[in-house]
């Protein structure tokens, strides 16, 4: 039988051990998400897989929200996180800081996930977009390249929540955070 393990026997880190660990070289960037229950499942899903940050821009709304802590649980007080009103100059200093910038959206000459290879000693910031328009054209514009999630039914998006945790499952995976 597979017994359901108790909270206290999971072992979690509390707050203050969570922001001295070792860290996913991974940003997340939210580019105008208008919905802060996608917004507070971001946080999560990057406290998870202890994600470097997560950069807020634009109307994506910022901590502390009644609304983001319901899927946060909390993890949007141990996330480091930073708000820019422009997505552009978020994309400016994070290239300044030495990271690859990959905007998550279906464009031409996109790479599907599973296809996308991490280099080693390399930092990585994904951006993500709003619930309608998706990544603004001259943030992808501004990105290193694009990254695309394939998809096989009638839609032709997913919650940009799922995204986020399709992307950093993938990228904890591939830069060796999960063993």
């Amino acid at each position: 039988m597979n017994r359901k393990r108790l909270v206290t026997e999971m072992g979690r880190m509390n707050g203050e051990e969570y922001r001295s660990a070792e860290k996913l070289p991974l940003v997340v960037v939210l580019d105008n998400v208008r919905s802060l229950h996608n917004v507070g499942s971001v946080f999560r899903t990057s406290d998870a897989f202890r994600v470097e940050r997560v950069i807020l821009c634009g109307i994506t709304a910022t901590p502390p929200q009644t609304e983001i802590h319901k899927t946060a649980l909390g993890a949007e007080d141990v996330v480091e996180w930073q708000h820019f009103e422009s997505t552009a100059d978020a994309v400016a200093l994070l290239r300044e800081q030495g990271y690859e910038i990959y905007s998550i959206e279906q464009c031409e000459g996109s790479i599907a996930l599973q296809s996308f290879a991490v280099q080693p000693g390399c930092r990585y910031a994904v951006i993500l977009g709003n619930e309608v328009k998706g990544v603004q054209q001259a943030v992808v514009d501004a990105s290193d390249g694009a990254i695309e999630i394939p998809q096989f039914g009638t839609k032709h998006s997913l919650n940009v929540s799922v995204t986020a945790g399709m992307i950093i499952w993938e990228f904890a995976k591939k830069l060796g955070f999960v063993k």
